[in-house]
């Protein structure tokens, strides 16, 4: 498997047994997903949507997926589902800078992972020292 890229697109392609596939991020997809993603080295933040459970390298990239397949025009529920959030009506535009704020800075999802563990016993409110 190597990955390889020409000039002339701007989408990656992968040659896989000799057949080109294109690195597209993939459309949204009904709720069939619905068993946590496995966690791959190096995937250290999850997107706590819900019941998205997704795994990802970078808060950025929580950010980024968060923003499009939550927050979608499509798909936007008109409030925020990150777990422990306060569902709040917000307009679309308010919800993505509030994502980016509360949710998906590396201290907040670090903190919500240490909650999503250690939080299924009881629902315990974090200590803002």
């Amino acid at each position: 498997l190597f990955l390889q890229s020409t000039p002339a697109t701007s989408i990656p392609t992968v040659q896989v047994q000799g057949q080109q596939i294109n690195l597209q991020p993939p459309s949204y997809t009904a709720a069939s997903q619905h068993a946590e993603q496995m966690k791959k080295p190096g995937q250290n933040f999850m997107c706590l949507w819900q019941s998205c459970k997704k795994w990802f390298q970078t808060p950025s990239q929580v950010f980024y997926h968060a923003a499009t397949e939550h927050g979608g025009k499509d798909v936007y529920p008109g409030q925020c589902l990150w777990e422990g959030c306060e569902p709040f009506q917000r307009q679309r535009f308010s919800f993505i800078t509030h994502l980016q704020d509360k949710h998906c800075s590396r201290d907040a999802l670090l903190a919500g992972l240490k909650q999503d563990e250690h939080g299924q016993a009881g629902n315990q409110k974090p200590s803002n020292k």
